[in-house]
Parts: structure tokens; C-alpha cells; sequence
């Protein structure tokens, strides 16, 4: 599979509408094979996320971003059932709360980065502070910042300096051994539609649906400049993003686990070597255990 059509380093101009949103014609009613073939993806990241905790020497962030409905908490259900739980979180980004907003908007994020050998995945992440904010900047009125005293005060350099800051963070992150895959599930305004009628006509999807959704689907259009210029501006080489059709919830699972296999396992992950002292002590263990 070409995964390279998904990912976008920063060279050239993005263009999201460029990317589909739908799977290609050779994937459609393949559920099965789609299933067996994440079975397999998830065995393989369970075997490097050992070689992770056992060197200490790497970690492994994983960002989810997208409109409402696309899908992200029935991604990370799928796509990391199989890790083992001790070592791996995940971090859900509310609405900031009075604490959070007394600080920089990145405190809550840094503060949530993986320690060495733990795979960390953000349910949204800095990103709103670009996409939420940038559509309803208001709300940079409860930040206090300085200079930002009403709507009018807020300039593109403010989102400019932004984006400048996450990919200065992410660059951090990546000098200090952590591993960022950024993926934006790309949903057609039409599916998130249908997901939305489906939380309303089917009882067991009830308790998914919020008016809030509705609410903010008025500002699809706002919502994609954002991610157009978020993506463009905070893509690089070392931190790319990748773009993930998303119409269809097993397509897209798929591609996310054969993405997250390919980057992981390029690292250089081994067990650490044990010293001819500590094998000492492991052979008299035996010796130990056999009396």
C-alpha cells in the first residue's frame, strides 16, 4: 500500500481538497480482509511497544484531530486495543479549564508528553488552540493575553506565532527521542451528516449525540480554512501530517495502523544488553530457584 499519498511534510502548498475522503474503489466490501489485516498491525505495534518500555530510550505520541463524527474515539479503541495498558495513555482535550487558562496554551500539552518507553495518544491536542480558537476567538479573551483586550485585537500574527510555537515544541519533542505521528481523519461534510442522523434514529447511538455538534457544523467552512492553514503552517519534514480519508471508519482505521507499524518500526529499538555481572546474577537465580 502507498502510504506516502497520505502524508504531507510541508513542501509545497497543501491543499486539503486534494486528499479524498473516500477509500478506493479496491478496498470497498473488504471488511474481513480490512479486520485481519488491523489484527495483524496491532501484534505488531504489541512487540514494539516491549522494545519501547524495556529501552526507555524512545517514546511515541500519537495526535488525533477532525471534525465531530470523524471517528477518533472509535480509532484509538480499534487501532490500540492490543498495547498493553501499563505504559500507554490517553489524553482528552476539554474545554480548558480556569487552571489551564492561567498558563500558556502548550502547558497542558507538554505536561502530557510521553516519559521514555510509554506511547501516549491525544484525543485532540494543541491543535484547537489553532482551529476552535481561530473560528471562535473569543474565547482568547479568557487566556489574558497581553494586547488581547477585545475580538479586533486578535491578528493573523497571533496564529502565526502559534504555529511557530507547536512546531518549536514538536521539534523539542523529537530531539528528546519522542516519536509524533499527526493524523487528520478527513470526513465529507455529507458522512458527518449521515453519522449525526444516525446518533438520532438509532437508540443505542443516542447518548453520542449534542447540539453542540450541530451547533459547530455551521462553521464547517471556517473549520476547514483553519485546518488547511494549521496543516500547512506545522507540517515538516521530521513532524509530517497525515491525511487519513475517513468516510469509511475501517478504511481509515487500517491505513492509521499500517502508518503507525511503518513509523515505529524505523526506530532504532532493541532490548538493552545486560552486563556479564548482571548475567552472573541471573545464573545464580536459577541456581536459587532449584532449591
Amino acid at each position: 500500500m502507498a502510504l506516502e499519498q497520505y502524508r504531507f511534510d510541508g513542501k509545497g502548498k497543501f491543499d486539503m481538497k486534494g486528499f479524498t475522503t473516500t477509500p478506493p474503489d479496491s478496498f470497498k466490501n473488504k471488511k474481513d480482509q480490512i479486520k485481519a489485516d488491523i489484527e495483524n498491525n496491532i501484534k505488531t505495534l504489541s512487540k514494539v511497544q516491549q522494545h519501547l518500555a524495556a529501552q526507555k530510550q524512545y517514546s511515541v505520541l500519537i495526535i488525533f484531530q477532525g471534525m465531530d463524527a470523524a471517528g477518533k474515539d472509535s480509532m484509538i479503541e480499534h487501532v490500540m486495543s492490543g498495547v498493553n495498558p501499563q505504559g500507554t495513555s490517553v489524553v482528552s482535550f476539554k474545554v480548558p479549564t480556569e487552571l489551564e487558562l492561567d498558563h500558556d496554551f502548550l502547558w497542558r500539552i507538554h505536561k502530557a508528553f510521553p516519559a521514555g518507553g510509554e506511547l501516549t495518544v491525544f484525543n485532540r491536542s494543541q491543535y484547537e488552540e489553532v482551529l476552535v480558537d481561530r473560528v471562535h476567538p473569543e474565547l482568547l479573551l479568557k487566556e489574558n493575553l497581553p494586547g488581547i483586550d477585545s475580538v479586533q485585537d486578535v491578528s493573523d500574527s497571533l496564529w502565526a506565532e502559534r504555529f511557530n510555537d507547536i512546531k518549536a515544541l514538536e521539534a523539542y519533542a523529537r530531539r528528546n527521542g519522542i516519536l509524533i505521528l499527526k493524523f487528520f481523519l478527513h470526513l465529507s461534510k455529507a458522512e458527518q451528516k449521515n453519522r449525526f442522523l444516525k446518533r438520532i434514529e438509532v437508540p443505542e447511538k443516542n447518548w453520542k449525540f449534542s447540539l453542540a455538534d450541530i451547533k459547530e457544523r455551521r462553521y464547517w467552512d471556517d473549520y476547514q480554512k483553519a485546518y488547511q492553514e494549521a496543516i500547512q503552517n506545522t507540517a515538516t519534514r521530521a513532524n509530517p501530517w497525515f491525511i487519513i480519508p475517513s468516510d469509511d471508519k475501517w478504511y481509515s482505521r487500517l491505513i492509521v495502523s499500517q502508518i503507525i507499524n511503518q513509523e515505529v518500526t524505523a526506530l532504532p529499538l532493541k532490548h538493552p544488553e545486560i552486563s556479564d555481572a548482571q548475567k552472573q546474577q541471573l545464573e545464580h537465580a536459577v541456581v536459587a530457584l532449584k532449591d
